[in-house]
């Protein structure tokens, strides 16, 4: 998990000091709504690399997810430790399955 928390850190250092040319700084520049479209974006080619079953694209499109995930965590005001506590609870719950939902019919 080190470099989750590398990562995230050099995350919250550029949005406090931004740096010409940084991707990261660009981002917090452009805002909440910027941010949480890449988050969706990403979402959607993670969901694509899933379903080609190619492994090294899904690994490469997990990756861009998370760090979007933490540009928007950092822009909210959320730390790893408080995503690590509320993991930490929900590893303790047991028989909460939700029903299943409908099967896709068609990719």
């Amino acid at each position: 998990m080190e470099a989750f928390t590398q990562l995230y850190e050099t995350i919250c250092t550029r949005k406090k000091n931004s740096e010409e040319g940084s991707y990261t700084a660009y981002l917090f520049d452009q805002g909440l709504e910027k941010i949480c479209k890449k988050v969706g974006e990403e979402s959607g080619e993670v969901i694509i690399a899933a379903m080609k079953n190619d492994t090294q694209e899904l690994i490469n499109e997990i990756c861009d997810e998370i760090y979007h995930l933490f540009v928007l965590m950092a822009q909210c005001d959320i730390s790893l430790s408080e995503i690590e506590t509320e993991l930490a609870k929900r590893s303790q719950k047991t028989n909460n399955r939700k029903p299943e939902r409908k099967k896709i019919e068609q990719y």
